[in-house]
């Protein structure tokens, strides 16, 4: 298979998968229907509320209620708003890195690190839930889950997710060596595709890709409400053998594919029409896995970043950005523009 027919069936796949409608709204709303006053007072901002741009992915005290508050009927609600705004890959992935908190706990063995409210730092159910604006009305909302290494910010539109980024997955560990998840790399792919690519590369190649020889210690985004525009780095994709396409457009996909449906389908038209030939993709650090690296995958409006440096290399950071569209800035223009003059 060409790169050009795995893209299409990349294309094909999203689109097909995003024919089944589903309104976003009516599941907001049914989940805020079931909580007490008290904890809707905690979930509920407006949506020009600053707390709508505050990205973490550490382990810190956040705003909104957590599965700690909820009861049943409330955590499955919350989790219905959870999986219907993501792809089946991102759903596993966000239920994966929250069990990984249990690990962390048996790793480390610190029964004294608590959060300021007494619970454990590593905890499972130390997820929050915001909700921005109103889910009920015709107007854009948007929502957060966040927690340790999570961070998903939705932005809704005509009941269907209209933004989905910022969006960052972590996992600590990387890879797990001990308990009995030994063996579990929730982002195995993501990994394993970069090495490949990287790997497949002639010595011409790689001196364009590989910028330097150590890893940032960090995603170079962070958690910053605008990316600054980052000069373009590493190999163009045209500059790529056609087996090496096809491993960049399914280490693309690998990212695209953790988002909901419709809104993936969204992501591949708009890549796509601002040319993927556009893309680069840039690596620094270690060619192996076991000591630093990071790479990079950077279009005119795309930036993906992966960094597995912390911890002995087993600690790893990846997000996707939408250089025109976090937080929906794109689709809350045009509203405003729309209806408010």
């Amino acid at each position: 298979m060409n790169w050009k027919k795995t893209l299409l069936l990349f294309i094909m796949c999203a689109t097909a998968a995003a024919i089944k409608a589903q309104s976003l709204s009516e599941k907001a709303t049914d989940f805020l229907n079931l909580l007490s006053e008290e904890l809707r007072t905690q979930a509920l901002f407006e949506l020009e509320d600053e707390e709508r741009y505050n990205m973490n992915y550490v382990p810190i005290p956040r705003k909104g209620p957590t599965f700690h508050d909820f009861n049943e009927k409330q955590k499955a609600a919350a989790l219905d708003l959870l999986q219907s705004s993501l792809g089946k890959e991102g759903f596993r992935k966000s239920q994966e890195i929250m069990a990984l908190e249990k690990v962390l706990r048996i790793i480390e063995n610190n029964d004294d690190d608590k959060m300021p409210d007494g619970r454990p730092r590593r905890d499972p159910l130390n997820y929050h839930f915001c909700i921005f604006g109103d889910p009920a009305s015709k107007a854009p909302w948007g929502w957060r889950f966040e927690g340790h290494h999570i961070s998903l910010s939705f932005t809704s539109s005509s009941g269907k997710v209209s933004s989905s980024t910022p969006a960052f997955f972590g996992t600590n560990p990387a890879i797990v060596k001990s308990t009995d998840q030994k063996g579990k790399e929730v982002l195995k792919e993501e990994a394993s595709l970069g090495f490949q690519l990287i790997n497949s590369m002639n010595e011409m190649q790689l001196k364009s890709t590989r910028f330097n020889e150590v890893a940032p210690y960090d995603i170079s985004s962070l958690t910053n409400r605008k990316v600054e525009t980052l000069t373009p780095l590493g190999i163009s994709y045209t500059a790529l053998s056609e087996g090496q396409r096809e491993i960049m457009l399914q280490l693309l996909n690998v990212y695209l594919s953790t988002f909901e449906p419709n809104f993936e389908s969204e992501f591949w038209d708009k890549i796509r029409h601002a040319g993927i030939e556009n893309l680069s993709f840039a690596w620094a650090g270690s060619l192996q896995p076991g000591a630093g690296h990071y790479y990079r995958i950077q279009g005119p409006s795309l930036l993906i970043e992966y960094d597995n440096t912390q911890n002995d290399a087993n600690h790893a950071h990846a997000v996707v950005r939408d250089l025109t569209n976090d937080y929906g800035e794109d689709v809350l223009k045009e509203h405003y523009k729309k209806h408010h003059n």
